[in-house]
């Protein structure tokens, strides 16, 4: 039986690792930054009063991503927010291997097109070769199905890469197709 490799995954074996070489004078494949996991996070605040959205998080963000996501707690009490400890607060998921190649090209192939007036996403990295990406609207994956969404959330995607610098980091996503918006780099 032949084992499933994911597009994304052929693209980078096939391509990137050799346009990345080329690029930054690696002398060797393994010097080539990889994308070793991305993590999806939702925080709901309002989760304090209707614990309800966040099970509904958690289960949405779950198609999303192809996998269990987790229920996110207060670490402390907050009086101004009517946050106690160890309330349910948001959802996040961690994926790797096949399902973040996966998920990687749901992304920019299907879910990112879907945006209103979208220009490409700004290109700030955190000086590690790591870069987060907020999406305003959880309804554009194409698993969400809208007429059974109580709330539209936001999200944060978060790429955490092997790179050690912001240019290698953004060289490997650009190479990925993650439509940056045009700057000088």
């Amino acid at each position: 039986m032949e084992h499933y490799v994911p597009n994304f995954k052929k693209q980078y074996n096939d391509k990137i690792v050799a346009a990345l070489k080329e690029q930054f004078s690696y002398k060797s494949s393994m010097q080539v930054p990889k994308l070793t996991k991305i993590v999806l996070n939702q925080g709901i605040g309002e989760g304090v009063a209707d614990k309800r959205l966040v099970e509904n998080a958690v289960k949405q963000l779950s198609s999303i991503a192809g996998q269990q996501a987790v229920t996110c707690y207060s670490t402390k009490d907050i009086a101004n927010f009517k946050l106690r400890k160890k309330m349910p607060v948001g959802a996040k998921v961690t994926l790797r291997g096949v399902g973040m190649y996966e998920f990687l090209e749901r992304l920019v192939a299907v879910a990112l097109p879907r945006v209103r007036d979208f220009r490409g996403v700004n290109a700030k990295f955190d000086s590690m070769g790591n870069y987060t990406m907020g999406i305003k609207e959880h309804i554009i994956f194409p698993e969400i199905l809208i007429d059974q969404v109580d709330k539209v959330i936001g999200m944060d995607i978060t790429f955490v890469t092997s790179a050690k610098t912001d240019e290698e980091g953004f060289a490997l996503l650009k190479e990925f197709g993650v439509p940056f918006k045009n700057l000088k780099n």
